[in-house]
């Protein structure tokens, strides 16, 4: 099944997983929107910023199965009412991501979590 898939957090490194996310994602055939501090391209894709994702925010709401979270817990607030306004039907914490006060967030707006690696979840047919 094809999973359009935000991924917040990407890097322009290689050596970063929220990189090597995209490009497996897009590997899957899973439609990719790529937010990070800096605008560029993996895989392919275009990389917006996150004043562009917010920009475009009404136009992302109810387009997109998963989000897939690289940013720690301390730069997440920001990103909060984005992400609920994204209305996915789950969010994924890859690891160093977790945070239980956005769990709560995410339960009171009726939206499904999994602390899991997006990668592994990929990699063993469970995305």
């Amino acid at each position: 099944m094809i999973k359009p898939t935000v991924v917040l957090g990407v890097s322009l490194k290689p050596s970063r997983y929220s990189h090597l996310a995209v490009h497996r994602l897009k590997k899957y055939n899973h439609p990719v929107l790529a937010i990070g501090l800096r605008s560029g391209e993996v895989a392919g894709e275009e990389v917006i910023t996150f004043n562009d994702a917010f920009a475009k925010a009404e136009t992302h709401k109810n387009k997109f199965d998963t989000v897939t979270l690289y940013l720690n817990p301390k730069r997440q607030d920001q990103y909060i009412p984005y992400l609920i306004s994204l209305n996915p039907k789950r969010v994924i914490f890859n690891p160093g991501t977790e945070n239980p006060e956005l769990y709560r967030i995410l339960k009171e707006n009726n939206i499904d979590f999994e602390v899991a690696c997006t990668l592994v979840l990929l990699g063993t047919n469970q995305y």
